[in-house]
């Protein structure tokens, strides 16, 4: 009888090593389902810490799912679902009273905050209106047509209401060049500000001989003009301050004239052709009245006295100081008449 061998190979617990790793597994698994129910039990295994449940096996037992699974799972699903009209118990009206929503305390703090935002804007606009200069604050009555741009035809008009730092007063003494003395040459120029702060007072050579200095009415000397600048350099820095500015004067076209200069008529203010000057003083409104009268009248002072001539710094300021005597009238028929081609008008 032949011999016959078997060779069998156990492990220590007798089982195969194949079935004892499958086994192995499911019993890890098992624990594992055992003590994830346990913490569930004790309230420790919150929703965001078993967002895996969906295996399959438990797909398959609805009862080994969680129970705020089965809660949820029980319930249809609604994409809109109607607004509850039951009436909120008495102790959730009172805490919503007592604990106004989010939403609420975000909405006052942000009105809030507006008003504070409008209240800062409404104070800076209160202070840039106060900075206004004292001494042109009637200016404000203005119409505001006359903050408009200029109608077709008077492009030179600008108004310039409410800043004295565009008005200035102009005079200038002239003397006598030619046979006799009768053309008349520019020999010294002033020019001062709103408030009668002096821009600019220079004595000018005239480009031609002198023949009559004209001292009885103009105050010019030969030693007035003796290392004076000539007329070509006086008159680009004079022009340079006149421009822009709206020129006030006493027959001031007398003075463009030696200048050679024409400025915009919008911006000149001719106080021997304003008929409400006239009218004040007690003259015609046609009449040309002298600067001394009108000063002696609507000023109550006194000017070109003296043997000394005249001085074209002091009828500057007086020119000024008249001008300001009507002159919130005067600004006001000038913006309700913008059609016409002259400021005097």
């Amino acid at each position: 009888m032949s011999e016959l061998m078997l060779n069998l190979e156990f492990s220590s617990d007798g089982v195969p090593d194949s079935e004892k790793t499958t086994s192995t597994g499911k019993q890890k698994h098992v624990n594992f389902l055992k003590r994830r129910r346990f913490l569930e039990r004790k309230g420790l295994l919150h929703k965001n810490q078993h967002q895996h449940w969906q295996s399959k096996d438990v797909a398959k037992d609805p009862s080994r799912r969680p129970d705020w699974a089965r809660k949820k799972q029980d319930k249809p699903f609604v994409r809109n679902p109607p607004a509850t009209t039951h009436a909120a118990p008495k102790t959730a009206a009172s805490q919503s009273t007592q604990k106004p929503s989010l939403s609420k305390e975000c909405s006052t703090s942000d009105t809030h905050r507006f008003s504070q935002s409008s209240l800062t804007i409404q104070s800076k606009e209160r202070n840039r209106t106060t900075a206004i200069p004292k001494t042109n604050k009637s200016l404000l009555a203005v119409p505001s047509q006359s903050l408009s741009k200029p109608r077709q035809g008077t492009s030179e008009q600008v108004f310039l209401f409410g800043n004295p730092h565009k008005y200035v007063a102009l005079d200038c003494e002239m003397v006598g060049t030619g046979p006799k003395g009768r053309n008349s040459e520019l020999a010294r120029c002033s020019i001062v500000s709103y408030d009668g702060d002096i821009v600019y007072d220079k004595y000018v050579s005239p480009s031609l001989p002198v023949t009559d200095f004209r001292t009885r009415w103009s105050g010019i000397k030969p030693k007035h003009l003796h290392k004076a600048p000539p007329f070509n350099q006086a008159r680009v820095e004079i022009l340079k301050i006149l421009k822009g500015k709206v020129v006030v004067g006493h027959s001031i076209q007398n003075d463009f004239k030696v200048l050679h200069y024409t400025h915009p008529p919008g911006l000149t203010r001719d106080i021997a052709k304003i008929p409400l000057l006239s009218k004040k003083a007690g003259f015609p409104e046609q009449q040309t009245v002298s600067l001394k009268k009108l000063s002696q009248i609507l000023l109550k002072q006194d000017i070109q006295v003296g043997k000394m001539g005249h001085s074209s710094v002091e009828d500057a300021k007086a020119s000024m100081d008249v001008y300001k005597t009507v002159e919130v009238e005067w600004e006001q028929h000038l913006a309700m008449n913008m059609n016409g081609g002259s400021g005097q008008s």
